[in-house]
């Protein structure tokens, strides 16, 4: 009969005569097969055991502390595995009686050990305590996605905003970059030069990218998943690039209610320090196939999932749920919003004008998608992080600005 062993060197296998010997019968074996004095050993078929840190923790471990107890009473059998925790060091030997998995007739590599002691579980708690949306700006991302787009392409934004000293995030406005939404993929054809305004216009308000949001089509709703192995990776990749712990990831969705009746829900999540961690290693497979399950993330190597060495993960290990709330934010989004389907003109920055006619002219203007375009496509590229520092302290815009920014509208 073969036992699997799993320690922190990685899997190995032994043999023993049958489930009839004793827990000391084996302990005698490992001793002999994988050099580890019996002394030392510590065995259990919880594989918590090996993130014992103290003595404390290794006392939890009692099911195979009675030496007496035979295989068969634990359920033991061909096949099975045990976890071992062990005092000391050891040099891994080769040879017909210690094989780490997949390495019949090759010594395992330094990354076959790595791989082998990867696991993924599922991450209880999230870096930031909840997130907020600024309701006049939730509700222009999902307007223009259910009543122009009609959940028939995915659509994606970055979120600015701040985070609390208790870890909240407010997001106060989205800005849509340059994207092709497909039904079940999200190009994002990112900008650098745009991006390098946004980030500007955003530190002048005193804001930041806390985050990324997306859609998912009326298509995908129908395939039960939370997100897709294609989300994961381009979720991951955003949360990598951040370098922001509380970075956020929300999905808006249109889901059937109670009475059958259609409802876009918002779910925001966390990407797991796991999953962050295996996509800056390289880990995600990022090819896909025709009949591959979009509820699994393939990885190049086997991981440990529940005590199993696989290479197919469920995406729900690496999401982490965050909770929603909203807020009244500083800020307007009544100006038309970039990279949409409609080229933005001056005669929109008039009309906006107009419309506002009745405020101070720093409330006018209190809006990120007017002030990118006027960076954008006005050459106040240098000139506007300026502006959005007057908004975000409500102070008067100085004369020459606003001259500027209403001859522009009257020129429309």
């Amino acid at each position: 009969m073969m036992l699997r062993i799993r320690s922190r060197d990685g899997l190995e296998r032994i043999q023993v005569d049958g489930p009839q010997i004793t827990i000391f019968q084996l302990k005698t074996l490992i001793e002999s097969q994988l050099q580890i004095p019996i002394q030392n050993q510590t065995l259990s078929t919880d594989q918590n055991l090996l993130l014992a840190k103290t003595l404390a923790d290794l006392l939890r471990f009692s099911d195979m502390t009675d030496p007496s107890i035979p295989l068969s009473a634990l359920n033991l059998s061909h096949g099975s595995i045990i976890f071992l925790y062990y005092h000391g060091e050891r040099t891994v030997r080769g040879g017909p009686t210690v094989s780490p998995a997949g390495s019949f007739g090759r010594k395992m590599t330094m990354d076959d050990l790595i791989a082998k002691q990867t696991r993924i579980t599922r991450q209880e708690s999230p870096h930031c305590d909840s997130v907020s949306f600024d309701r006049d700006s939730a509700n222009a991302f999902q307007r223009f996605v259910s009543e122009t787009l009609a959940f028939a392409s995915k659509r994606g934004g970055f979120m600015y905003g701040t985070v609390t000293d208790e870890g909240r995030v407010e997001v106060d406005f989205i800005y849509e970059p340059p994207q092709q939404g497909l039904e079940d993929d999200l190009v994002l054809l990112r900008d650098p030069e745009e991006e390098k305004l946004v980030d500007a216009i955003a530190a002048g308000l005193g804001r930041k990218r806390v985050g990324f949001i997306f859609t998912q089509t009326i298509m995908q709703e129908k395939k039960d998943y939370n997100f897709s192995n294609k989300e994961i990776i381009q979720a991951a990749e955003l949360h990598a690039e951040s370098e922001l712990k509380e970075w956020v990831t929300v999905v808006v969705k249109l889901e059937a209610n109670e009475d059958g009746a259609a409802e876009v829900h918002f779910e925001a999540f966390q990407m797991s320090d796991m999953c962050v961690k295996l996509f800056k290693d390289g880990w995600f497979v990022s090819e896909f196939g025709e009949n591959d399950d979009p509820k699994l993330s393939k990885m190049k190597k086997d991981v440990v999932v529940g005590g199993k060495d696989v290479k197919e993960v469920d995406n729900d290990f690496f999401l982490v749920v965050v909770k929603i709330f909203d807020h009244q934010g500083p800020l307007s989004t009544s100006f038309p919003i970039e990279n949409r389907q409609n080229l933005v003109t001056l005669r929109a920055l008039k009309s906006h004008l107009d419309r506002t006619k009745s405020l101070p002219f720093v409330k006018r203007i209190s809006d990120f998608h007017l002030l990118l375009f006027l960076a954008k496509s006005q050459g106040l590229g240098s000139d506007v992080p300026a502006l959005a520092e007057c908004v975000n302290t409500q102070t008067a815009v100085p004369e020459g600005y606003q001259l500027l920014i209403e001859s522009m509208a009257t020129a429309a």
